[in-house]
């Protein structure tokens, strides 16, 4: 069993991956900035922002993951990168850190262009560089301390849920997309892959992406 925090726990990714983990009998904390009206039962909820990285540290205590399952959106905008940045150098080196990040920062094709590089849309772009920003900070780090950063299909969102069918496929760094060419994942199955990873770790300081 894994002691696993979850920054924005309550928000879509997050919930899912909260649900997810403790469905398969994890230690889970989540972690927001207010509390929700529905809670998944076995985890347990605190309010807290990565904003304050000091107190979030002393909130969360002793854990083998940290999740961030943040958007850069709304009053949140410009602040994630480095709120992660610093949340990172505070944890210590045995805890491993997962990222949630988005379609924009995966590849077309391997070794081809991002996706946020080949016909984006406009309004979602600042998000997705934010989140780019991220992976390539911990890419750039020199500790040594494990981390792996998921990029879900570009038809990920709480507009479209789906269904949990507990499969995936993993592309690697490039977007997973279907015969038709589109690309999707439900919350749940986000959820599915990254407990996986918790679990099996098979991406050490990697950034990969999951759709069917």
């Amino acid at each position: 069993m894994a002691r696993i925090a979850v920054i924005g726990g309550t928000g879509y990714a997050g919930s899912n991956i909260v649900a997810e983990a403790v469905s398969r009998g994890h230690s889970v904390v989540s972690v927001a900035r207010s509390a929700p009206a529905e809670r998944v039962e076995g985890a347990t909820y605190l309010e807290g922002t990565i904003l304050d990285v000091p107190t979030l540290m002393t909130q969360i205590g002793e854990v083998d993951v940290v999740v961030q399952a943040l958007s850069p959106r709304g009053d949140m905008v410009g602040k994630v990168r480095q709120a992660t940045a610093e949340l990172f150098a505070a944890l210590p080196d045995s805890v491993r850190l997962g990222v949630v990040g988005g379609a924009g920062g995966s590849l077309v094709a391997p070794g081809g262009a991002r996706v946020i590089d080949s016909g984006f849309p406009e309004e979602f772009q600042a998000e997705a560089f934010e989140a780019i920003g991220v992976l390539e900070d911990l890419q750039a780090d020199a500790s040594g301390k494990d981390w792996f950063f998921v990029h879900p299909a570009g038809g990920f969102g709480v507009w479209n849920p789906g269904e949990r069918t507990g499969s995936y496929r993993d592309g690697g760094p490039v977007l997973v997309t279907d015969e038709a060419g589109e690309s999707f994942i439900s919350g749940r199955d986000l959820g599915v892959a990254f407990v996986d990873e918790i679990e099996n770790p098979k991406h050490h300081r990697e950034n990969f992406a999951v759709g069917y």
